[in-house]
């Protein structure tokens, strides 16, 4: 793909966005950053590309003049596919591509690409994990929080990038092609931005759309989306199942990690050596393991990648402990399907558990959650935008309160724990309506535990 001289248009001020525009530069075209934010609430970084790389900054309204002279937009995973400029340039026989398509024409080596609507980050790590753990020259982004685009430079011939990849940026692809595929599971999750749950399980699935042959699918034979692709798709398919036998796959039997490959089965691990909570999380492994195979990654290296892995943070993520309460961070848990696999992670037997749950919403209903909450959870503490909306769907299931501030829900919740019970932040909300991500949200929950510890160890 040729970049100099091109005249690009890339939307969303954003990490992704400064990424493409600082690729774009470094490669001869005249380049127009643009966010509907005013200049001033930028970044420092994003304001920088100006003097450092020569990149127009543009905020408001996009002039029509400025859009008659692009020809290529780069299109941020925030910034909706069907808006008003990439329309426009795409109108005027322009071309229109996200991040992830972009660096995908630069990458050299090979793609493991992971979707789903949950597991992806974890998934990701521990793939990335796996083969670097084995020798392969492995680096790891997209979704996960680097830009693909800054993999481009440190790739060579015989690289595995392994990219987590959101629906957002698979709307965009064109070309993009991975080596080995990935899609965990489909729940509804988004549909604040898609039309429908239809709608939202098409762009995930648009991860296969240029596998040939000589690729591999691996899919979740257990979740009834990716099911049925597996007899739809153009690609040779492999399946995981953590409740069913497979003639070819990964699957769990009792509590020992099984791969049958025709005919021939080894056991890749057991729950035993597992450090990770969760029914979920042996799905993840199951996946993992499916993917480092197919990377050409020993069934024993595997193993002693997973014993060793601890996890990812902000993804029941333990916290800490006051007074024989346990505290949990699941502040990744974004959608009520994410909430459900962390409660049924606290369902141990042992104690009950108190959920923080709360946020903007997705308007995505809270019902599915109700068998959940009655039997294994205490208390329920609602919190943010949407705290009215939870009350209403989950009325009379448990005893809950609404907090007025973060912090507050936390010290409600550990008010209202017993000895051996959980304290849960799994608030299937997105955090935008006090926080700039799930990050600053879990970081925020781990420090307000420290101080209330800090707080009861003073009496």
């Amino acid at each position: 793909m040729e970049l100099s001289n091109r005249k690009a248009l890339v939307l969303g001020a954003g990490r992704s966005g400064m990424a493409s525009a600082k690729f774009l530069a470094e490669r001869g075209s005249k380049v127009a950053l643009y966010d509907r934010k005013s200049i001033e609430s930028w970044s420092d970084e994003a304001k920088a590309l100006k003097g450092s790389h020569g990149v127009g900054l543009v905020d408001g309204e996009l002039p029509s003049w400025l859009l008659d002279q692009i020809d290529l937009v780069i299109i941020s995973p925030g910034v909706p596919p069907n808006t008003i400029p990439a329309r426009y340039v795409d109108r005027k026989d322009g071309e229109v591509i996200g991040e992830v398509e972009l660096a995908s024409r630069f990458l050299k080596g090979k793609i493991v690409g992971i979707t789903g609507s949950n597991g992806k980050t974890t998934t990701t790590t521990l793939i990335g994990k796996i083969l670097s753990d084995a020798g392969l020259k492995t680096q790891v982004g997209g979704n996960i929080g680097t830009p693909l685009l800054s993999l481009v430079e440190s790739s060579v011939g015989d690289t595995w990038t392994v990219c987590e990849l959101s629906s957002f940026q698979l709307e965009t692809i064109v070309d993009f092609r991975p080596d080995v595929a990935l899609c965990l599971n489909v729940t509804p999750n988004h549909l604040d931005r898609y039309e429908g749950f239809v709608e939202y399980a098409a762009a995930k699935r648009r991860i296969f759309m240029n596998q040939t042959q000589s690729d591999l699918a691996i899919l979740n034979a257990d979740d009834a989306v990716t099911a049925e692709w597996a007899t739809q798709l153009a690609t040779p398919v492999q399946l995981f199942s953590t409740k069913r036998e497979l003639n070819d796959g990964c699957v769990l039997r009792g509590r020992e990690l099984v791969s049958r490959k025709d005919g021939i089965e080894a056991v890749v691990t057991t729950r035993d050596e597992i450090f990770l909570l969760g029914l979920h999380n042996v799905e993840n492994i199951l996946a993992a393991s499916a993917a480092a195979m197919a990377c050409g990654v020993a069934i024993e290296s595997i193993r002693r990648s997973v014993a060793d892995f601890r996890g990812v943070e902000h993804r029941i993520e333990f916290t800490g402990e006051i007074a024989g309460i346990r505290f949990y961070n699941d502040s990744k848990a974004t959608s009520v399907d994410a909430t459900i696999k962390a409660l049924e992670a606290m369902a141990d037997g042992k104690g009950k558990t108190i959920l923080i749950l709360g946020g903007r919403g997705k308007q995505a209903p809270y019902a599915p959650l109700i068998p959940l909450i009655e039997s294994n959870v205490r208390h329920l503490v609602v919190i943010g935008e949407d705290a009215g909306n939870i009350e209403s769907q989950l009325s009379g299931v448990v005893s809950t309160t609404r907090a007025d501030s973060f912090e507050s829900s936390i010290r409600l919740a550990f008010e209202a724990a017993q000895d051996g019970d959980k304290v849960l932040l799994a608030p299937a909300c997105a955090s935008f309506d006090m926080f700039s991500g799930f990050e600053e949200r879990g970081n925020r929950f781990k420090k307000h535990v420290a101080e209330l510890k800090a707080a009861a160890a003073h009496g």
